[in-house]
């Protein structure tokens, strides 16, 4: 791995931060860079009580002097601002006799409550909750908006839409960038104006039975060269790596790249992307049911990843549980969350396929400056122009 990253900081704690090392130094980097996309994951239609608490701005505090990055770790820091209403049950230090919070018991069902209490030893659900929380998304979001920046130096664009929510399905679109530019523009981040109006008001719908709803999304990344990743060893192959980065996101329990599951019923007539060649255009595709990626190497098309998130878990009207103080039946605790989060989780798979993509661009044209790397990219270019041209 040349570009990695970590994340630190729980949803109620003071402040999230993440450290990405293997930026290469003279890359552009601003506060502003980052906000934007801070910004577009608190937005969307769903979204519940605590993004009307927050107003994520980053601090970046080491790897970037005069807005250029310094080749050393990049430390980014998302202030919680809703740590002030939870200084009794997040404190760091140990409580007074007497002063310690109530515990949570009472695990929600779909949450990893009850599952990282039996791994940690612990019967506070809080101890588990507060870090696999979606809170955790800021910092990733941050990060990725840093890789969004060198992948733009190559030419290379992320951008993601909503294409379903509560079973709600848009017409399938065409895999271009204008067709993914238009997202930020609506409330759920739908370019179908008919099936956004019918997905609002089934988050309303919803909302007023106490319930959750879930959907899918897509994220395409344009303008990539064919060659990254590799299918030397399982852990190298891309598609690999974007469908993994894809499921870490909270919530997710589906990924799939290109025509995905579909696939699985066609005959090889039908699923495989014909290869043609124009003077003009040199080498391209007829089709992208590949999503942009064969043998776990980018193939010079977009490449196309899809994910589906499952409902929120936190529910106004909370499902069976076992209270683990007592072992007595009980209904999961509640506290404030989404109605739904799939136009935010879009946002985070963005950066999520950004993060992997930067990475395996500075695999095959790293350097310690941009300098180095804008000059092994385009000699890469110069090497196979008789044969691929960007198109995007």
């Amino acid at each position: 791995m040349t570009l990695r990253f970590l994340t630190g900081g729980e949803s109620h704690g003071p402040a999230l931060v993440g450290v990405i090392e293997g930026l290469p130094s003279g890359l552009s980097l601003s506060s502003r860079d980052i906000d934007n996309d801070l910004a577009r994951r608190q937005a969307g239609y769903g979204r519940g009580g605590r993004m009307r608490v927050e107003n994520d701005r980053v601090r970046i505090l080491s790897g970037v002097r005069l807005g250029k990055t310094l080749g050393s770790p990049v430390t980014l820091y998302i202030e919680n601002r809703d740590h002030e209403n939870w200084l009794q049950a997040m404190g760091v230090e140990a409580p007074a006799p007497g002063a310690a919070p109530e515990p949570e018991t009472r695990p929600r069902p779909g949450h990893g409550d009850l599952a990282g209490m039996l791994k940690f030893g612990t019967r506070d659900a809080r101890d588990v909750l507060e870090r696999a929380s979606a809170r955790e998304t800021a910092a990733r979001v941050a990060a990725g908006a840093a890789a969004r920046r060198l992948l733009g130096e190559l030419g290379m664009s992320v951008l993601s839409r909503v294409v379903a929510i509560g079973g709600i399905q848009a017409p399938a679109g065409g895999i271009d960038r204008t067709s993914f530019a238009i997202a930020d523009s609506d409330l759920v981040r739908c370019v179908d104006s008919d099936a956004s109006r019918r997905m609002i008001e089934a988050i309303e719908s919803a909302a007023g039975d106490g319930d959750t709803l879930g959907g899918v999304f897509e994220v395409a990344a344009f303008g990539v060269v064919p060659g990254l990743g590799s299918p030397s060893q399982w852990d190298r192959r891309l598609d690999a790596r974007l469908c993994g980065a894809l499921a870490s996101i909270p919530g997710i329990k589906g990924v799939e790249t290109g025509a995905g599951f579909e696939l699985g019923s066609l005959r090889g007539s039908q699923a495989h992307d014909e290869i043609f060649y124009e003077e003009a255009s040199g080498i391209f595709r007829g089709t992208n049911r590949a999503g942009g990626l064969e043998a776990g190497m980018t193939n010079g098309e977009p490449v196309l990843m899809r994910a589906a998130m499952k409902p929120i878990p936190t529910l106004g009207q909370p499902l069976a549980t076992v209270d683990v103080a007592l072992l007595e039946p009980a209904v999961a605790f509640n506290e404030r969350a989404d109605v739904c989060a799939v136009p935010a989780a879009s946002i985070v798979g963005e950066a999520a396929v950004a993060l992997v993509l930067a990475d395996a661009a500075l695999e095959k044209f790293g350097g310690d400056s941009m300098v180095e790397v804008r000059r092994n990219f385009e000699g890469y270019l110069d090497g196979i122009g008789d044969l691929w041209r960007r198109r995007d």
